[in-house]
């Protein structure tokens, strides 16, 4: 499996919603529709970005497709890469 970060920007107005809810139903689509996308975890941050999403998926479809749903949720905008761990970064040089 390959590992990928997701940074999402959430939209104020998600904000003025049930944002809880709004939370709830996009990651209960991602469970539905993405079985095989294991989440390491997200985080919450204060930065450029307003959540760090740490997943592994087999296909980069899979994870085209929770980009997908992230932003088909019309609050989010993301940005997708895939992460190689460092010492297999530097295995490779």
């Amino acid at each position: 499996m390959a590992t990928y970060i997701i940074l999402s920007r959430i939209g104020h107005e998600a904000f003025m919603k049930d944002f809880k809810k709004i939370a709830a139903e996009v990651s209960g689509r991602i469970r539905k529709e993405c079985p095989g996308v294991h989440w390491h975890g997200s985080y919450a941050t204060l930065g450029q970005y307003d959540v760090v999403d740490i997943v592994e998926a087999e296909s980069p479809d899979d994870i085209a497709r929770v980009a997908a749903i992230i932003r088909g949720s019309g609050y989010t905008r993301t940005e997708t890469m895939p992460a190689t761990p460092w010492k297999e970064f530097l295995a490779k040089l």
